[in-house]
């Protein structure tokens, strides 16, 4: 399959899920283009609305409609969805409403687009409300499975999808679940790693790579994929712990609040004595192309393999 971005996916598996289920509905805020909520829009214009640059009173209205018994699928940038932190605290997670929040556009890889529409708080800032699910996708095989499942989940969902396209990582038989993480990648015959990856989304094929190079030049890598970041696999992160030097985690995300946060909690929970390398931003972004943006703030294969190989402490 050709390389696909996630929101691509979705907006695929929306009208194969609206074509099944007439009660799920779609949400936009002037952005039904990008998001890629534009075929649902056309193939059912009843069950689409559009708010304008609105996001607030979009995330009220999928509220309302979950709550009457439809599956809003509620739709735009990572930025400007989450930016709306309170309407979700209390329409969406405190009311338990069964909302689906499609946040495009995340992090770094938007790329040229630059700082001001770059989510790189948002798992962060969703982590933080209770029974609040939160999936990142890292092809478009999982993508399409990870929006079926969310479908059928009865509770808020937060889709955190790339605007870059993606190579498929998942075989066609892969089986997606909630809550799990999946070995991606392992070097082969090895019972001892010098690092375990734990990657998400966009920076996926980068660290596949590392691993892979890693393996060339006689190191033992892991690569580990974590889709589901709420709730999240700390049994991973302990099965890990057993056999690595250390782990690495890599996000395009800051390193606050999000999967090497939930790393180093599972970590410190258990008393996992493991070092853990965090890769994510630490700042704001700038405009340059995904790829350089990768390489300058340390998301490529080249940074992930120096991580694993550089002396500890």
């Amino acid at each position: 399959m050709a390389a696909k971005a996630t929101r691509e996916a979705f907006g695929e598996a929306l009208v194969a899920l609206g074509e099944k289920n007439p009660s799920i509905v779609a949400l936009d805020a002037d952005l039904s283009k990008s998001t890629m909520t534009a075929a649902f829009a056309k193939k059912f214009p009843k069950r689409h609305f559009d708010f304008g640059i609105a996001e607030q009173n979009m995330i009220g209205a999928a509220a309302g409609l979950a709550l009457s018994g439809k599956i809003p699928f509620a739709a735009s940038f990572a930025c400007f969805l989450v930016g709306r932190l309170e309407p979700i605290r209390i329409a969406v997670a405190y009311n338990d409403s069964n909302v689906k929040l499609v946040g495009t556009h995340a992090g770094l890889g938007i790329g040229e687009d630059g700082t001001s529409q770059m989510g790189l708080e948002d798992v962060g800032a969703l982590r933080s409300l209770p029974g609040m699910v939160i999936l990142q996708p890292a092809d478009a095989v999982e993508t399409v499975q990870a929006v079926e499942w969310a479908a059928e989940h009865r509770g808020p969902v937060y889709l955190r999808l790339t605007r870059q396209k993606m190579e498929d990582v998942h075989a066609p038989d892969y089986k997606f679940e909630a809550g799990k993480a999946d070995v991606l990648w392992t070097s082969e015959g090895a019972s001892h790693f010098q690092a375990t990856i734990f990657a998400s989304g966009g920076p996926v094929p980068q660290a596949l790579a590392a691993a892979r190079d890693l393996r060339s030049r006689g190191f033992h890598a892991r690569l580990v994929n974590c889709c589901s970041l709420a709730p999240f696999d700390s049994d991973a992160v302990a099965r890990a712990a057993q056999d690595s030097e250390r782990l690495v985690c890599v996000e395009d995300h800051n390193v606050v609040g999000a999967l090497g946060s939930a790393v180093c909690e599972a970590a410190a929970s258990r008393g996992l004595g493991v070092p853990v390398v965090r890769l994510g931003t630490r700042s704001f972004g700038e405009s340059a192309t995904a790829a350089e943006l990768y390489e300058k703030y340390g998301l490529s294969a080249d940074h992930i393999i120096e991580a694993c190989l550089r002396p500890l402490g």
